[in-house]
């Protein structure tokens, strides 16, 4: 700890040196009548958007308005471009492509806070998030490794905590849905003497419904259901009128079902998770800001399978796994400083210190721990060098013990007319290999190589769109080229289960994403998008696994402030996916189509307290697989071809009240 604080101490250090090393001629920094602005961390995703980023945001009246339990539904239905494919319903593992990328390439944050651990990155970390936690899902495509760094080559999904009010009040739901599911949480901010605060706390169960299309008779665990309980809060206190303290944490206890369609009897994984951070910021005068901010994260996850004898079930079980151990614990600060010392430019300064560790008794990997020192530099120009653009330049660089990686990003946005716009953004980014590609040593699977080298990605983003009076629209063009990509190799000699190895031929994945919002009459509107994706390794003729070359969503919606009520209809195609299957080849589980419809009503009329919220998801009840596999048939030698399901049709009801 004592060198995390002396790391911390020297970079604060440092940034108000540069604070207070204006030059001559600037404005007053007199410090008595400012005012706090918006914390840099939290308005980060919206700037880069300002300097040709691409974002998305799927909003808090989005989330509530369509009775979401988690926040990968919302991502799955809501986000243009996203692909994002939960394995068995909500608070599961999922799979993410986002600009052709792999799940792995998609960094996921809370409030600014990475979430991802940078030893274990091969699934989402998105399976203990209740969306009744949201205020908003900002989705940045394209790398982001510049101030995001490793795990970021392809994008970052924020997920925005509940913000602050001024006057007290807060809201009550509860609801349920027809998997035998239901769900509670309560809502209260406010000021509390000089502070502000925020306090939620949810509740989601359910026994879930048949997780696979086909079981054998060993396997009597057949629904994956799940049991998590989430609370958090916020606490904002402004020490002067340039000094404000931010205080955040965020505890999830989660019991959550992962059956298998052969052998099992009971199989469960839980989670215990802590999220914290603090922060502090400083609005020194006009020309300077400063915001130093610490934070925790803790993951702690055990798993248990016992498993039936096949053809005797009534012989003892077999206890496969007892309370088998893997977590890691994160803690890091980031000190970053923005100054506005002459016309023309303004400059990002930051710095952070991020330390990694964990272990799994699952992979049987042991304790790793691992540090990060990070410098980035942004320069950009300003509304005072041009009237209708804006262009960003940065650096990073990434130094650990073994090593050391500098990324570069170049963007800007030319806004031709009021109702024209070209943006755009090109730069490089890098994933390090997790725990798994260098230390694994189960021997069920691929082992790790502790020689691998980190991935490095060049990007491109390309859009033009505009606004019209009743039409929004925008048409990206995206290319990524990946060298060194970590893959499992099955053929190497002596490593019959695989082993991680860097591809020696550069990947490349390329595509075009549109998107348009119009406005039909008052209170009706209309959102559609569509991607395609040809993500390939140089030489092969076929798109990589569970990465879909082409994906469409659309959503019609009533909403008026004239009426009480509102109803919306989302659709979601997703074309061809494909996984390779031991014993069946190169399987398709893709090209199906899920509609959810929605409607909302204020029970009391203008006075908007009391709302009732319903959504049919999957209305048309498609019959769906996000992921297949296969296993070995009881008492055989042969395999069977199982799919996981996605969410057969489900109603989703609840009832919130707002003070």
């Amino acid at each position: 700890m004592t060198g995390r604080n002396s790391v911390a101490a020297f970079a604060l250090g440092g940034a108000l040196a540069v604070a207070g090393g204006a030059p001559a001629g600037a404005a007053d920094t007199t410090v008595d009548e400012l005012r706090v602005t918006a914390r840099l961390d939290e308005t980060l995703p919206q700037e880069l958007a300002r300097y040709g980023g691409d974002l998305e945001v799927v909003t808090a009246e989005i989330v509530r308005r369509n009775a979401y339990v988690d926040v990968s539904q919302a991502l799955q239905m809501q986000a243009p471009g996203l692909f994002l494919s939960p394995r068995n319903g909500p608070f599961s593992y999922a799979d993410i492509s986002l600009q052709g990328s792999r799940t792995g390439d998609v960094l996921w944050l809370v409030d600014g806070v990475r979430i991802n651990n940078r030893l274990y990155t091969a699934t989402s970390p998105a399976d203990t998030l209740p969306a009744s936690m949201v205020e908003r899902i900002e989705v940045l495509k394209g790398g982001q490794s510049l101030f995001y760094g490793t795990q970021a080559a392809a994008g970052a999904i924020n997920i925005v905590t509940r913000p602050y009010a001024d006057e007290l009040s807060g809201a009550l739901t509860v609801g349920g849905h027809t998997n035998s599911g239901v769900h509670a949480d309560a809502l209260v901010r406010g000021p509390a003497g000089p502070a502000r605060f925020v306090a939620w706390v949810s509740k989601d169960e359910a026994k879930g419904y048949r997780a696979f299309d086909v079981f054998q008779p060993s396997a009597t665990a057949r629904k994956r259901g799940y049991d998590v309980v989430s609370f958090g809060g916020k606490l904002g206190l402004d020490l002067s009128e340039t000094l404000a303290l931010n205080l955040y944490y965020q505890h999830t206890d989660a019991h959550l079902d992962y059956p298998n369609p052969r052998l099992t009897r009971l199989s469960f994984n839980d989670r215990d998770e802590e999220i914290g951070s603090i922060s502090l910021d400083w609005t020194a005068s006009e020309q300077v800001q400063l915001s130093v901010k610490g934070y925790y994260h803790d993951w702690d996850s055990v798993y248990s399978t016992v498993n039936n004898v096949p053809g005797n079930p009534a012989a003892p079980p077999v206890i496969v796994d007892d309370l088998t151990y893997w977590g890691y614990e994160d803690y890091g600060v980031a000190v970053l400083a923005k100054l506005n010392l002459h016309q023309g430019f303004e400059y990002q300064l930051g710095y952070d210190y991020q330390n990694f560790n964990g272990r799994d008794e699952v992979l049987l990997i042991a304790q790793q721990t691992e540090r990060v020192h990070a410098f980035v530099a942004q320069v950009r120009t300003t509304d005072d060098l041009f009237d209708s653009a804006r262009f960003a330049l940065g650096v990073r660089h990434n130094r650990t013990k073994e090593s050391g990686k500098t990324v570069w990003s170049v963007s800007g946005r030319w806004d031709a007319n009021p109702a024209l716009f070209l943006e755009g953004m090109v730069g490089t980014s890098f994933i390090l290999p997790s725990a798994e590609q260098l230390f694994g040593i189960d021997p069920c699977c691929a082992v790790g190589d502790p020689n691998l080298k980190a991935e490095q990605s060049l990007n491109a983003n390309l859009s033009v769109g505009g606004e019209a009076a009743r039409l929004a629209w925008r048409l990206t063009g995206f290319a990524r080229t990946i060298d060194d990509l970590i893959v499992d190799d099955y053929s190497r000699p002596g490593f019959p289960d695989g082993i991680y190895v860097n591809v020696d031929r550069k990947v490349r994945s390329r595509g075009v994403e549109g998107q348009a919002t119009v406005q039909i009459a008052d209170g009706i509107s209309a959102r559609g998008s569509f991607a395609l994706t040809r993500t390939r390794a140089e030489g092969a003729g076929r798109q990589f696994d569970r990465i879909p070359k082409a994906q469409a969503k659309a959503t019609v919606s009533y909403d008026s402030p004239e009426h009480p009520f509102g109803a919306s209809a989302s659709l979601l195609w997703t074309g061809d996916v494909h996984q390779q299957v031991t014993g069946f080849g190169r399987v398709n589980y893709g090209d199906y189509t899920v509609v959810d419809l929605a409607a909302y009503a204020y029970v009391d009329g203008d006075a908007r307290r009391h709302r009732l919220t319903a959504r049919l998801e999957n209305a048309f009840d498609e019959d769906y697989a996000t992921r297949v596999n296969s296993a070995l048939i009881d008492l055989s030698t042969q395999r069977f071809l199982f799919k996981f399901r996605g969410a057969p049709r489900t109603l989703h009801v609840s009832y919130a009240y707002s003070f």
